[in-house]
């Protein structure tokens, strides 16, 4: 692979890479740039598995880019488990697979200082919900803190490069990438504060106040800065999770997530593979279908299981147009390869979803992208003791909230996909939602807050009458119900 993986021409991105940094992995020297991850230089230097895992000692690696998988673990400067994907490579670090336990070091040399602040609102994720929440409490006059673990702010809008749709106020006629960039503008221009490559580790609740306590971990080169978080209100905005589908040799690096195949792509410029399979014809799976081809990876096929396409009809046509087929009531059967992706096998289904023996199809690929949906990533407010609630319209497992995105516990909040899964659009009026809330509940412009939230909330439940935001809005009233039962059983 080597570095004619990389994109040198784009019909849109531009690649800021910075200066060439020099890195060791497994004791051999890896070229790489300053502003790209460990694992996107490893994979741009040709090393595809990163770890084998804990049981079976199967071969693993890149997968979802964000740091929530495992897939990426390695040992850095001798710290084990370190998320190479979220991990920014460096001049002269010390990059090696680690043993399944990975065990500490003896003698830590890192340096670890601590730090209290102080806020009114701490936002914890930056992606499209994060940033205008952001924005709309500084507009209101509360201070504020964005924390996200991620090395860039941006959450996923940073690796589209799609036009939005819908409004002005959300940006429509943008790509994904030139919205973030203008939030990012305006986030400063209200002199709000974001810190990236900071993890939220717990919550702690200030019992005797009714604040609340975070704790996070902020990296600074070499060394770490325990945060102490002291907030009135926290918005929490952790996103989503992808979902995998199980099939032999579901494993193998080659068998990426839309969102990790994105990531290589479009934020780091490295093309994920030269053939591509897409599992899923919903948005998501067109969408980056699109994306491969302006990469210059050949797409051989997308295959849905249902009996048609989920996705825009206009994002279909595109793929279409391009020659690219796309294979209703077909899943795949099984993949080959032993240390990474060499090919595919794929079948028919029938309408009960059961594979039609004897209409399998071999498809000669290297890279199969799985977009079957995401799941709500909810690990921070169920750690914090919101209550929950299975909601098959929002993708699973959601903290219950009310129409101020308001969860079980008073002063937190959650928006966009960690409250249900939708787009980007619905999630930057639900930011804008739990801030303007926030901002009347502690009577800061209580009038104009009041405005902001009530016209946004009037946008949003107009968004919500669309043919595919219809079931999400019938999701969203089951959990406001549940809020208000809740409540009042309290009372």
């Amino acid at each position: 692979m080597k570095e004619k993986q990389r994109i040198l021409k784009h019909p849109i991105l531009d690649f800021k890479r910075g200066r060439k940094i020099n890195f060791h992995f497994e004791r051999k020297g890896i070229t790489g740039y300053e502003n790209e991850s460990i694992a996107a230089a490893l994979f741009a230097s040709g090393v595809k598995v990163f770890r084998k895992s804990k049981r079976f000692g199967h071969p693993e690696g890149w997968f979802c880019g964000i740091g929530k998988c495992s897939s990426c673990l390695m040992r850095v400067n001798g710290i084990p488990s370190t998320r190479t994907c979220i991990t920014p490579a460096r001049e002269g670090m010390q990059v090696e697979p680690q043993s399944a336990k990975g065990i500490l070091p003896d003698k830590p040399s890192i340096k670890v200082t601590r730090k209290e602040e102080h806020v009114q609102v701490l936002i914890i994720g930056s992606g499209p919900a994060g940033l205008e929440a952001g924005i709309t409490s500084r507009k209101l006059g509360l201070t504020t803190l964005i924390i996200d673990e991620n090395p860039v702010p941006g959450g996923q809008l940073i690796k589209q490069t799609h036009k939005f749709f819908g409004s002005k106020e959300e940006y429509a006629g943008l790509r994904g990438f030139e919205i973030a960039r203008t939030m990012l503008a305006e986030l400063k221009n209200y002199k709000g504060t974001y810190l990236t490559e900071t993890s939220a580790i717990g919550y702690y609740p200030e019992e005797k106040n009714g604040k609340h306590k975070f704790l996070a971990i902020q990296k600074q080169n070499d060394s770490y800065q325990l945060l102490e978080i002291n907030a009135d209100n926290i918005i929490i905005t952790s996103g989503a999770n992808e979902n995998y589908l199980p099939f032999p040799k579901n494993y193998l690096p080659g068998i990426y997530g839309a969102g990790g195949v994105q990531t290589l792509m479009n934020v780091y410029g490295i093309k994920p593979g030269n053939r591509a399979l897409i599992i899923g014809a919903g948005n998501v799976g067109l969408i980056v279908g699109y994306q491969l081809l302006q990469a210059g990876v050949k797409v051989k096929a997308v295959i849905e299981a249902m009996a048609h396409v989920g996705g825009y009809l206009v994002h279909a046509s595109k793929l279409a147009r391009l020659g690219v087929p796309i294979l209703l009531r077909h899943t795949i059967k099984e993949v080959k390869g032993e240390e990474y992706v060499t090919g595919a096998t794929i079948i028919e289904v029938d309408e009960n979803m059961q594979p039609i023996e004897g209409t399998e199809r071999e498809m000669d690929v290297d890279l199969i992208l799985i977009a079957v949906g995401l799941s709500a990533s909810t690990k921070i407010p169920f750690q914090a003791g919101c209550e929950k609630m299975f909601v098959p319209e929002l993708g699973g497992w959601v903290p219950i909230h009310n129409e101020n995105m308001e969860t079980t516990i008073k002063g937190i909040y959650v928006a966009g996909d960690v409250s249900g899964i939708a787009e980007a659009s619905t999630a930057m009026l639900e930011g804008r939602i739990a801030g303007a809330a926030i901002a009347e509940k502690e009577a800061f412009n209580p009038e104009a807050s009041q405005r902001v939230k009530e016209s946004a909330l009037t946008e949003l439940n107009q968004l919500r009458k669309s043919s595919l935001l219809k079931a999400v809005a019938a999701g969203k009233r089951k959990c406001h119900q549940k809020w208000n039962e809740a409540k009042n059983h309290e009372q």
